[in-house]
């Protein structure tokens, strides 16, 4: 890998940022298959760059890694679905924040129960975005109850976005475990990527087969976006991850300042002065990490 991991970790910010926007553009409230849609993209783009990967491995890759990797991608695909649910119901600078809080919460579990450690720079800075992720969260939080009101769910729209940040933050914690002691950054992409698409596979013959809906490839274009921003953010995210995850976790999750910033640009999305100031907050602990890598 010619990047290291802040380069990787900064790259994979900004793709997955990218990719939120997309999944709230492709996403249809009215339509209740919407979530699996995006699975079915996804899984699309994520088995086409598991080819890549075999091809550049020289198709050296033991199918039963799948089998083994299973716990981390099964938490992985789980904590998506439940995003692209939230994304029908809430804006994507409500969603995304509060579902990020996932890499605070993997970066402490990191510190105590692997015993990874960080120098005292990294630590002002993790502490900064740390805060910075549960201020925004909280704000938003806070401003979702005026945009819910009266809309299907209401507030019950917040478990989506609350389980994701649990669930994906017990798959960066296992995820972090798996590339220390049982496998390579190579093989843990190619087994996600190959678990994703059989998810898509599934969920394409759901939809047609079992739900009589049409799938028709050429309209789904939003969806095929995010797809390529989110497996391109992956690849970035295991080298990433497989350093010092108690820095690399909370720092990745901050790319929900740039999926906010996009919603405010693209979507039209309202931001308050305290939004703007948490994200100089994290922004500023994404800048000393750096300047001192």
């Amino acid at each position: 890998m010619i990047f290291n991991w802040y380069v990787s970790a900064v790259l994979t910010i900004l793709l997955w940022g990218i990719a939120d926007l997309f999944y709230k553009k492709g996403t249809d409230p009215n339509d209740r298959y919407s979530h699996l849609r995006i699975v079915v993209m996804v899984g699309l783009i994520m088995g086409i760059q598991a080819i890549f990967e075999l091809m550049k491995m020289n198709w050296q890759y033991n199918p039963a890694n799948i089998i083994k990797y299973l716990p981390v991608s099964a938490m992985y695909i789980l904590s998506m679905a439940l995003g692209y649910v939230g994304l029908r119901y809430l804006e994507v600078s409500i969603n995304s924040p509060v579902s990020n809080t996932s890499g605070a919460i993997a970066g402490i579990l990191a510190f105590i129960v692997l015993g990874k450690r960080m120098n005292s720079m990294q630590f002002f800075a993790i502490t900064i975005i740390t805060i910075g992720l549960i201020a925004i969260a909280s704000i938003e939080r806070k401003l979702s109850e005026d945009y819910l009101s009266g809309k299907r769910l209401g507030a019950l729209a917040l478990i989506f976005p609350i389980l994701y940040a649990i669930v994906d933050a017990m798959g960066t914690f296992l995820d972090d475990v798996y590339l220390s002691r049982l496998m390579s950054p190579e093989e843990a992409l190619i087994s996600y990527e190959l678990t994703f698409l059989l998810c898509g596979v599934i969920s394409l013959f759901y939809i047609i087969l079992i739900k009589r809906q049409k799938f028709l490839f050429y309209k789904e274009k939003d969806k095929l976006f995010a797809a390529i921003f989110e497996t391109a953010g992956q690849f970035f995210y295991v080298y990433a991850l497989d350093t010092n995850s108690v820095v690399v976790a909370p720092m990745i999750a901050s790319y929900s300042i740039v999926s906010v910033l996009l919603g405010r640009i693209f979507l039209k999305e309202r931001l308050n002065y305290k939004q703007y100031i948490v994200i100089a907050m994290v922004m500023a602990g994404i800048f000393i990490l750096g300047l001192f890598e």
